[in-house]
């Protein structure tokens, strides 16, 4: 079995597409209950993770000079 990360950050990253999955999902219900500015709130969370990680992701691909 592979050794799980032990740090928040490390979970994040492992977990992070059903994190985001949960988010919108959450989001999409409090749409539906008309609670718009809370589902705003949730999916703003969820750009912000993606965004992170998409820039986290560029930087170890580039290469140093």
């Amino acid at each position: 079995m592979a050794e799980q990360p032990e740090s928040v950050g490390g979970l994040a990253e492992l977990y992070l597409g059903n994190i985001l999955y949960a988010l919108e999902r959450c989001a999409l219900a409090m749409a539906e209950e008309g609670r718009g500015a809370d589902a705003k709130f949730y999916r703003g969370i969820g750009k912000l993770l993606a965004e992170a990680h998409g820039k986290a992701k560029q930087a170890a691909t580039e290469p140093t000079s």
